[in-house]
């Protein structure tokens, strides 16, 4: 009997239902991938017409606009619907994980058959912009990542600016612009704003495309245990980029503690009389801001100075207008 136990222990183990759910998962992404990466490879594959025009109105002797008809595609694509917004989008996934050992959240919850969660900043420029669809006017959005805020505005038929210094989300932004077919309405930059023309640090962490920041710092607050690499990118003000006689409606700023640098390089903007200035929203991290050599006190001496004077506090955003009979949508 001893001896038969022992054969019986060396028997095979047949595979739980969950561990095989997951090899089945992972199969599919492998597929997905070879797919797109033989397609890409495939000179018969067919490139669709984006209509992505160069706006000329918005380049400068320092920089010109992404053109997202050269960017090599990221591969693979996997899209998911923004659901739980008023004008729902369609975004590209930021990043995988490492799998097989930790897939990322966001492919998880595909896999689920589960919605993408909605995001507060998507929501939000929603429901700013709402009160805003008969004007005429420019959203501009500084450190775009993958696009959540571009895209929120641009179904609702405004015109966007978006900067954002990492190539890979670049291509996530190229992806989203296709998929929600705003080639006409959206215009990008590979840049970080700040407030002077040149060259900049810029610090990106290895295994995620969210988090990258000017401060190393700051990059790593958030995921201490991921490596971070400092890369050179182009810096740009947005007043060299945006003309004068342009109207803009909304400005929002998420640059991981750099934010009192671009709103120094945009004074021209935020200095045109009520009215004529745009809503803002910024980030307000005390600690990315002080890993940054800044604080929340001195962006709000500098809002002051160029005449903003109405804030509200949302979360970590600061919501800052000149007209203090405008309603904030909370």
């Amino acid at each position: 009997m001893a001896n038969a136990w022992k054969r019986d222990a060396k028997r095979p183990k047949l595979l739980s239902p969950k561990t095989l759910l997951f090899l089945l998962s992972l199969s599919f992404l492998l597929f997905i991938f070879f797919f797109f990466t033989s397609s890409r490879n495939n000179p018969y594959t067919i490139i669709p017409n984006t209509n992505l025009s160069i706006k000329n109105q918005f380049q400068s002797s320092s920089i010109s606009p992404f053109n997202c008809l050269k960017c090599p595609q990221s591969h693979p694509i996997i899209a998911n619907i923004v659901e739980n917004v008023k004008y729902p989008f369609i975004f590209s996934l930021s990043d995988f994980g490492k799998l097989p050992d930790k897939p990322h959240k966001n492919i998880v919850r595909m896999l689920k058959g589960k919605p993408f969660r909605k995001p507060d900043i998507s929501a939000t420029i929603q429901e700013i912009l709402e009160g805003m669809k008969n004007k005429n006017g420019l959203v501009v959005d500084v450190g775009s990542n993958v696009g959540m805020a571009t895209f929120a505005a641009a179904v609702m038929g405004f015109r966007v600016l978006c900067f954002e210094p990492v190539f890979e989300n670049l291509q996530r932004i190229c992806d989203g612009v296709w998929f929600n077919r705003v080639g006409d309405l959206v215009t990008v930059f590979e840049a970080a704003v700040s407030d002077r023309i040149g060259n900049i640090t810029f610090h990106k962490l290895v295994g995620r495309l969210d988090n990258s920041a000017v401060s190393a710092t700051g990059a790593k607050l958030a995921f201490k245990s991921n490596e971070e690499i400092a890369l050179q990118v182009r810096s740009i003000p947005l007043d060299e980029v945006i003309p004068e006689s342009e109207p803009v409606l909304l400005l929002k700023i998420d640059v991981q503690g750099w934010e009192y640098h671009v709103l120094k390089g945009a004074s021209k903007l935020l200095s045109r009389k009520k009215g004529e200035a745009p809503y803002l929203i910024y980030e307000e991290d005390d600690r990315l801001l002080q890993a940054s050599n800044s604080s929340a006190k001195e962006i709000l001496e500098f809002l002051h100075s160029v005449g903003y004077h109405h804030c509200t506090q949302h979360g970590t955003d600061a919501h800052c207008t000149k007209d203090s009979d405008q309603i904030f949508p909370w």
